[in-house]
């Protein structure tokens, strides 16, 4: 009896949590009241009385006091590593007008010696009072004796001292093979001060101090912990260079993260050589960390394939129409395409059988019907859906693309915060009409497409604070009510979801973008143990409160990681 009784005690759950709302988030989005955990896996769900029966007297007991429990909660797309470092140098005060903006330049040109560059980056336009880049002229007084780039997206907005340092004039034109654009101005035909693709014309802009490892390392922690306080417990890292991918390395080797990371590798000039870039995916795939590790696993490919929505350089199937808010001139233009499709073939292809995930940023409905042309290629020489082929953002779709993503099995990652943040000025330019497929959530869950929500976190720390917003209640508020700031329209309320379908967007199917639905998304029996307390049910609590849920715990493998002031009862 004694070797029984031994293994009784051995297999004893180390925690049991108790008297909760557990949301489960599997595939019947059932709920229970209590499950018990050993090492960092879920060994047991079921009701208090049945996971009660497990204890042994070793187990720790926690008390939820009838608070509700959800799955750690996954961000499918951060630029984590430089959104950390973003405020190193100097702290960037929050901007919500063009005057803002120049208010900072001149704050900034009594701290930077004279003949220096001074840089603002990522401020959208979209997001500013006017609407509109800062003017040459603007800048010019601003910071007469420094250079000035203010850049948004892969867009910028120079002043004159900026375009004289880089020899830009009106017969300048983009290096051969380079997308770029010098816009210039209608009256007098000169660089209005606006770029297309800023990197082919500027130089290297100096960043200020320069951070060590270490210095890295701690901000990325530093932010790991605030996401661990909004309940996040995994990301994706979507544009990992080798040195990102270095500092990831040196924090699992410490055993210091304290969230799951699926890296991305970011192939940053995949017009290239193609027998190098070959090379380069083959020793991505060729990675220690291309091994699957729960913490930090290299599992993806990345490339830019069309500019951005919020900078006016998305690649559209239509033209864009000329605009005032992006500085648009050109009645023909419909943005900017980086990769050309046989390229953008061949990459989908080498990535996919060497069990990289690719994907490309594509913005614009051009785009994402260029990005699954090619996925449509591959498709015909092996089956790609095993693969799980990407659309990143994704933001302006059609019915016949969406059509093909079921047939074949594309996933995407998409991002609710535009939706809210950016939805007027869409309407503005593009009216509603051309937005019917902007964002369809609803069309993609009724296709059982498996669609994963993201912030595209690239500055500040703060989930609130950041540029794009990280907090993901926020996120599903969003997808939820469809509701631009600044108008009292829903944004095609047809495409509204439901409060459980949003939460899959932040669990379940975030977990089936990065292959690991069977490891974490859900609160099931031999899943890992990420979750969280919360302080109000998310089902029940009026719509407005969803956006303000606030976390009480965060759990990570069965380990607690954050924690407000004794939340609940443990012993």
């Amino acid at each position: 009896m004694l070797p029984l009784l031994l293994l009784a005690l051995a297999q004893a759950p180390d925690l049991i949590l108790h008297n909760a709302k557990i949301l489960t988030v599997d595939a019947r989005n059932s709920t229970a009241q209590a499950m018990a955990i050993r090492g960092d896996r879920i060994v047991s769900v079921g009701t208090s009385a049945k996971i009660l029966s497990l204890k042994g007297p070793k187990t720790q007991i926690l008390d939820a006091k009838g608070k509700t429990v959800l799955p750690g909660l996954i961000d499918s797309h951060t630029h984590s590593l430089d959104a950390s470092m973003f405020e190193f140098d100097h702290e960037i005060p929050s901007m919500a007008s063009v005057e803002d903006v120049l208010n900072h330049i001149r704050n900034r040109t009594q701290i930077v010696p004279e003949g220096d560059w001074i840089s603002l980056r990522q401020i959208f336009i979209t997001r500013l009072k006017e609407q509109r880049y800062p003017t040459k002229t603007e800048l010019d007084e601003a910071a007469p004796k420094h250079p000035v780039i203010f850049s948004t997206g892969p867009d910028a907005s120079l002043n004159t001292l900026a375009l004289k340092a880089n020899n830009i004039t009106k017969d300048t034109r983009s290096p051969t093979g380079q997308p770029g654009k010098v816009e210039l101005d209608a009256k007098t035909g000169q660089p209005s001060g606006i770029l297309r693709t800023y990197a082919a014309f500027v130089k290297d802009v100096p960043s200020g101090r320069q951070p060590t490892d270490e210095d890295r390392r701690n901000r990325l922690k530093l932010l790991m912990a605030d996401y661990n306080s909004i309940g996040i417990t995994s990301f994706t890292e979507r544009a990992a260079t080798p040195r990102h991918i270095d500092i990831y390395r040196q924090l699992r080797q410490r055993n210091e993260l304290t969230t799951r990371i699926f890296l991305d590798y970011h192939i940053t000039n995949p017009n290239g050589d193609w027998p190098a870039i070959e090379a380069e995916i083959e020793a991505a795939s060729k990675d220690p960390l291309h091994t699957y590790d729960n913490m930090l696993w290299l599992r993806g490919l990345k490339v830019f394939l069309d500019g951005g929505m919020l900078t006016g350089s998305a690649l559209m199937r239509e033209p864009w129409g000329t605009s005032e808010i992006y500085s648009i001139t050109d009645p023909n233009y419909r943005g900017m395409r980086y990769i050309n499709q046989q390229r953008l073939t061949d990459l989908a292809r080498a990535s996919l059988k060497r069990e990289l995930q690719f994907t490309a940023h594509a913005v614009g409905d051009g785009a994402v019907q260029s990005l699954i042309a090619a996925y449509e290629e591959v498709n015909k020489e092996f089956p790609v859906r095993d693969g799980r082929p990407c659309l990143t953002h994704a933001n302006f779709m059609t019915p016949e693309g969406i059509e093909k993503m079921a047939k074949i099995g594309i996933v995407a990652d998409m991002q609710p915060a535009w939706l809210e943040l950016d939805g007027a000025t869409l309407i503005k330019h593009f009216g509603l009409p051309r937005l019917r497929f902007f964002q369809p959530y609803a069309t993609l869950f009724k296709n059982n497409i498996i669609i994963g929500g993201g912030s595209d976190h690239m500055q500040k720390i703060g989930g609130m604070r950041a540029t794009n917003p990280y907090n993901p209640f926020w996120g599903m508020w969003v997808a939820i009510t469809r509701k631009p700031r600044w108008t009292d329209q829903i944004l095609h309320p047809s495409e509204s979801i439901t409060r459980a379908q949003a939460l899959r967007l932040y669990t379940i199917n975030n977990a089936y973008l990065s292959f690991e639905e069977k490891q974490k998304g859900s609160l099931e029996a031999g899943k890992l143990a990420d979750f969280i307390l919360i302080d109000r049910d998310i089902l029940t609590c009026p719509t407005d409160q969803i956006k303000d849920i606030k976390v009480e715990a965060t759990y990570l493998g069965g380990r607690r990681i954050y924690s407000t002031p004794d939340p609940t009862n443990q012993k």
